[in-house]
């Protein structure tokens, strides 16, 4: 019986899903089993990778409500920041020391917020000094770093610009740059402003949110633990600044390669939290106003990164795991590739490239599994769907609900740095690439269903496969049956046919393939 009533429940998405597989096999039947085999692999490579943009984008959306339309640009800088980890590991190496000293200021968040409880200001004193303060730290920090020795490229000479360097790395050679010249820059004053900014800008923020409830605060020098290990940090780093370089510099690309990905997820998770921690919170009850927010941090982002990185595209080099061209390539097996590290393999006599059409959907296929064990497993799964259901009882339980939808608006960001970082070797580093993706991502997740994670999966999945059989078929062409005509799509059609995907399946069910009626 409950066989039954499932099937009749679920008629209309079982016809759905049995028309879908009914085409695909009918394209299969139209293409060689090489072409279909790889067709079938480049279209889950597509779909992993708009899946690690549309899972985060899902997360946040369907647990705290918030539509974050600047998520395909943090998943293009997750890929720019992957990219200076892996070819200019000095660059990063010289940011570790101003990055660990701006942040030691915001460790003492509770000592601020006490403080500033304890300190009677006026109305008005309270409404002019933060920003005043704030205007103060601005100035001290903008006049420190413009000073700090950072070595970083030049966009302007394309002897230094990302693209050269890009094509050096891809060569083999060394592209890091000479030591900065440290002339007429004091380490002592340099770490004293930059203290002094980090300092004065947290408690000026601490004063702007202070409530009355902050004055319960009990201060123990646990509070303080934070800001002495990031300015030890600060510090060690910048002694062992040289020592750091040459140990990346000279550390074997595959390892350097997962240095990149854990520094640009770990990019991403902290920008997705300092994102929703200062201005997507005071924004809950007014999504128009998120809308127009993250609309236009998107816009910010693209600028950013065309000032930084330049506006010409450029590709990230393999890992040497993925790069052998030599003796025994393509491989033929997995021991092959794993022997000569090839950065193709021979499938069925069709060649595919390891690294797009083999880890991508691996990785794709572990954080589907890892994200989804976290939300029904685990107890920090637990806390974030009971919080989404009722804040008020869990709040009253104990539990800081506003650090858990910190986590989990910083966890989908990460999701996206992840795929920017995986997808800066497969497809290549452009200004335009985040848009892109997130068009992918909204169609999938409009397929899929908007807040249903495994429809997040689906939709992505179906996005790919349908990309990349277009784009074969406008290769090989489609016989018109009836008539003597080959029809061959052409490029626009790609993006058209899932939009026209989209449609059908929304007019048909009109909450997704896996949604839920709200």
């Amino acid at each position: 019986m409950k066989l039954s009533a499932y099937f009749r429940k679920n008629l209309t998405l079982i016809i759905v899903l049995a028309v879908l597989s009914g085409l695909f096999i009918a394209a299969a039947n139209g293409m060689e089993s090489k072409d279909f085999v790889i067709t079938l692999l480049r279209g889950l490579s597509v779909g992993s990778l708009t899946f690690l943009v549309a899972s985060g984008f899902s997360l946040i959306f369907g647990l705290l409500d918030v539509l974050n339309l600047a998520h395909g640009t943090l998943f293009m800088i997750g890929a720019y920041i992957g990219w200076t980890v892996y070819v200019r590991p000095d660059t990063l190496v010289d940011l570790l020391t101003p990055l660990a000293l701006l942040l030691s200021g915001f460790m003492l968040g509770d000592v601020w917020i006490a403080l500033s409880n304890r300190i009677l200001f006026g109305k008005r004193l309270k409404r002019i000094l933060p920003w005043v303060g704030i205007f103060i730290s601005a100035l001290i920090l903008f006049s420190v770093l413009k000073q700090y020795p950072i070595a970083i490229w030049k966009v302007a000479n394309y002897a230094q610009s990302p693209v050269s360097i890009s094509y050096l790395a891809s060569q083999g050679q060394n592209i890091l740059m000479p030591p900065v010249d440290m002339a007429g820059f004091s380490p002592l004053l340099g770490f004293a402003g930059l203290i002094a900014g980090s300092l004065l800008l947290a408690f000026c923020l601490a004063v702007m949110k202070a409530g009355k409830q902050a004055a319960t605060i009990c201060i123990t020098w646990r509070n303080f633990s934070g800001f002495v290990v990031l300015l030890l940090a600060g510090i060690l780093f910048f002694v062992f600044n040289n020592a750091l370089t040459d140990f990346l510099a000279n550390l074997n690309s595959n390892w350097l390669f997962l240095v990149a990905v854990l520094v640009a997820v770990a990019s991403g998770i902290g920008l997705g939290a300092l994102m929703e921690t200062t201005l997507i919170r005071p924004l809950y009850i007014r999504p128009i106003y998120q809308l127009m927010l993250t609309l236009g941090l998107s816009a910010i982002g693209i600028e950013v990164v065309r000032a930084i990185w330049g506006r010409p595209e450029f590709t990230m080099p393999r890992p040497e795991l993925f790069a052998g061209t030599g003796e025994g390539c393509p491989a033929t097996s997995l021991a092959d590739w794993w022997q000569y590290h090839c950065s193709t393999m021979l499938v069925m006599d069709g060649r595919i490239r390891v690294f797009n059409e083999i880890l991508i959907p691996v990785i794709g296929i572990i954080v589907l599994v890892a994200v989804w064990m976290l939300l029904q497993r685990s107890r920090l799964g637990m806390v974030i769907r009971a919080g989404v259901q009722d804040r008020e009882m869990v709040e009253a339980l104990g539990i800081n609900v506003r650090r858990v939808f910190t986590l989990v608006f910083a966890l989908g960001v990460g999701l996206a740095a992840l795929g920017g970082v995986l997808a800066a070797p497969s497809i290549g580093l452009s200004n335009l690439m985040g848009e892109s993706f997130l068009l992918n991502a909204l169609i999938a997740l409009a397929i899929g269903g908007l807040t249903s994670y495994p429809g997040a999966a689906l939709g992505s999945l179906l996005v790919g496969l349908l990309q990349q059989f277009i784009i074969k078929y406008g290769q090989i062409g489609i016989p018109i049956p009836f008539m003597d005509v080959i029809f061959k799509p052409s490029p626009p059609i790609v993006p058209a046919s899932t939009i026209l995907l989209m449609v059908i399946i929304l007019l048909i069910l009109p909450n997704g393939l896996l949604g839920k009626k709200e």
